[in-house]
């Protein structure tokens, strides 16, 4: 068993045990599997254990990787090919406008959708694509200036202003909590989430399912499970440290 093997598994029974620890069902909670910067290879090491959901920081790469990724799955057995799901890219990292039309189409969901027009943007690539862009609206939570994302504040307008649009579907909301000392220190921010996330939810609004809370990484995982995320995206505690030296 492959070390990459063996992280996946122990971080899927950490967020398993802390779902108990709340009542909350383990299915709840989907793990993204954060591979940027790590190539293909490491990806392709986890699909026997049925792994589905990956994520990437950048379009360049995520599209690179889903290419490499699906050449490899075309060249293993009929019987491999058969048992092989389809696979689900996450696109986690900031979008810029002038890369929508790549990832439209390709990107499971987008979990980074922070304007108004970036989100025209993805309409207008959508309808031309003739598809239904499922996305995630990004809350600057901690009110950073090095992070992107809308203020919890804007965020109900914006996403009033999203549900109008034919060829988008907002699934919920996305943050990344401030970096904290320890781990239970994140949990204000996420439960910040957690009911600006029903806030919205009771706003009624077409094209808005509010049922997804995409928080939490390797450092507060844990807390985010224990606050309501639906998504936690674990890089480094499964592939290990980041190389940004081969990053494409």
């Amino acid at each position: 068993m492959s070390t990459i093997t063996e992280n996946y598994k122990e971080v899927r029974e950490r967020i398993d045990e802390a779902c108990r620890k709340v009542g909350r069902k383990p299915e709840e909670v989907t793990l993204i599997a954060v591979s940027k910067t790590h190539p293909a290879e490491y990806v392709e090491e986890l699909l026997p254990l049925g792994v589905v959901d990956f994520g990437e920081n950048k379009v360049q790469e995520l599209c690179a990787k889903q290419d490499e990724v699906q050449e490899w799955c075309a060249g293993q057995d009929e019987a491999q090919q058969a048992a092989q799901k389809p696979l689900r890219w996450h696109l986690i990292g900031h979008l810029q406008r002038n890369k929508v039309k790549q990832v439209v189409g390709r990107a499971y969901m987008i979990h980074s959708v922070d304007s108004l027009r970036l989100a025209q943007e993805i309409e207008k690539e959508a309808g031309k694509a003739g598809i239904t862009a499922q996305i995630l609206v990004e809350i600057n939570i901690g009110a950073e200036e090095s992070k992107s994302g809308t203020t919890p504040e804007e965020a109900p307008e914006l996403i009033r202003a999203i549900s109008q649009m034919e060829h988008v579907h907002v699934n919920g909301l996305m943050c990344i909590a401030p970096i904290v000392e320890k781990p239970e220190d994140a949990r204000p921010y996420f439960a910040r989430m957690r009911a600006l996330r029903e806030e919205i939810a009771a706003m009624e609004l077409p094209n808005v399912e509010m049922r997804e809370l995409s928080m939490g990484m390797t450092g507060d995982f844990e807390a985010a499970v224990a606050e309501g995320a639906t998504f936690v995206r674990v890089g480094t505690a499964i592939f290990g440290h980041r190389d940004y030296g081969t990053a494409q």
